[in-house]
């Protein structure tokens, strides 16, 4: 089924909000612990599962609905960040650093996992 217009806006829109809110949180988290590790986007990811898990535990399988367009496409597409991961990943990596490469793949995608099913969880989304 093809996206309608009401439906690319509200990704668009979500998207939009989901963006700035990875950068402020980003930031926040980078100025309070640092930059010796990628935390900010750490952080982001992890929070993004959560409020995903969340999500599906609230309204259910994902579906072509306003709630969903908005919220996981739009909001928590642009909020999460696969390709900073990447890059950042790769960057320590180049900088000889292969065990915080293999850290922070491991962290981001087990804690990720763990978030996104802790969010199922306090929704009820979950039993």
């Amino acid at each position: 089924m093809a996206a309608g217009w009401s439906e690319l806006w509200l990704v668009a829109a979500g998207g939009g909000l989901g963006g700035m809110a990875r950068l402020a949180l980003g930031d926040a988290v980078a100025r309070c612990l640092g930059t010796g590790l990628p935390w900010g986007t750490l952080a982001v990811n992890l929070s993004g599962a959560l409020l995903m898990g969340g999500l599906a535990g609230a309204l259910g399988p994902p579906a072509s609905e306003p709630a969903w367009s908005l919220g996981a496409i739009g909001l928590l597409g642009g909020y999460t960040t696969v390709s900073s991961f990447s890059l950042q990943t790769l960057t320590l990596a180049q900088q000889g650093r292969r065990g915080a490469a293999v850290a922070n793949v491991l962290t981001t995608l087990v804690g990720g996992f763990a978030a996104l099913l802790a969010g199922a969880w306090l929704t009820g989304g979950l039993s």
